[in-house]
């Protein structure tokens, strides 16, 4: 327990009651600092879930048309810059298609493929299967509120396909797999687990020719946006919890994470994260559901 908590844990009256208010507030700011730092620990880590997934090829696969057939349909972008899914008008047939292209997906022999096919196949994936969790689910307030287990909030444990013969998570190919591989702290950007707060749903489906500049558009379409960093008028920035959940992908340290945020903020944020007056972190897990269906 830290210092301040520990004196405070005797209770007001065994302390001048002047020393009260500046205890609570040096607890309050132990215990924010401390749950902040649980988060991180908390959250998963890259490692590799197996070696198989090392293997690369030399083999194409662009076929994402009816994904992107999908996305022209449903998704639509807000006033606050948010891509929205209609989940709540998705046809029968639309909902097969969908389903249809995570088995394709899901068929290919992804090891064979080059690398940058790879990855955008697994992005893909991972997206167009999170669309498929929420619709199984709908409708729903949160992510969140799906459930993997009786005491994990999420669907993001449990087995949700196949590939090569073997189960695999959303946790799996995220954490698994694109991380530790691939090692590019632009995923976070590409990546979208229908919460409000998360990077937006790309309207485009991601293709391996065109990734790397489709990452860039994505980061700077986030840092740049509320839910990517905030700054206050006391010079004070709020950062996504993303930046505190997966520090170790920007950097060693807060000061890392600022200098990689500023690589694609612009002017005047990019000037407020050189000397911030204090860095905070938060996070919308609001499902992004298109207002005017069911449940939105």
């Amino acid at each position: 327990m830290p210092p301040a908590l520990t004196a405070f844990a005797a209770g007001p009256g065994a302390l001048p009651a002047r020393f009260a208010t500046v205890l609570f507030v040096l607890a309050a700011g132990a215990l924010f600092s401390g749950f902040t730092s649980l988060e991180r620990v908390a959250a998963p880590s890259s490692k590799l879930v197996d070696r198989h997934w090392q293997q690369s090829g030399s083999a194409r696969f662009d076929d994402h048309a009816a994904y992107q057939d999908f996305l022209d349909t449903y998704v639509r972008t807000d006033r606050n810059g948010v891509n929205r899914v209609a989940y709540g008008r998705v046809s029968a047939a639309d909902r097969e298609r969908l389903d249809a292209y995570v088995d394709t997906l899901a068929g290919q022999k992804v090891t064979a493929l080059a690398r940058q096919d790879q990855l955008a196949l697994w992005i893909n994936l991972y997206n167009a299967k999170t669309i498929a969790i929420i619709l199984d689910n709908y409708p729903v307030s949160s992510i969140r509120d799906i459930r993997s287990g009786t005491f994990s909030a999420g669907p993001w444990n449990r087995n949700v396909v196949t590939v090569e013969g073997r189960a695999l998570s959303l946790n799996d190919i995220e954490h698994g797999i694109i991380r530790p591989i691939f090692k590019d702290a632009r995923i976070h950007y590409v990546i979208n687990c229908a919460a409000v707060g998360c990077p937006n749903l790309g309207k485009k489906a991601y293709r391996g020719a065109s990734l790397s500049k489709a990452m860039d558009r994505a980061a700077r379409a986030f840092v740049n946006s509320p839910h990517g960093v905030m700054v206050a008028s006391d010079g004070s920035v709020t950062l996504s919890k993303i930046f505190n959940w997966f520090r170790d992908d920007f950097g060693r340290s807060e000061a890392d994470v600022l200098k990689h945020v500023a690589n694609y903020a612009d002017p005047q944020v990019r000037a407020a994260l050189a000397a911030p007056r204090s860095v905070e972190y938060e996070y919308d897990w609001a499902l992004n559901s298109l207002a005017g269906g069911s449940g939105s």
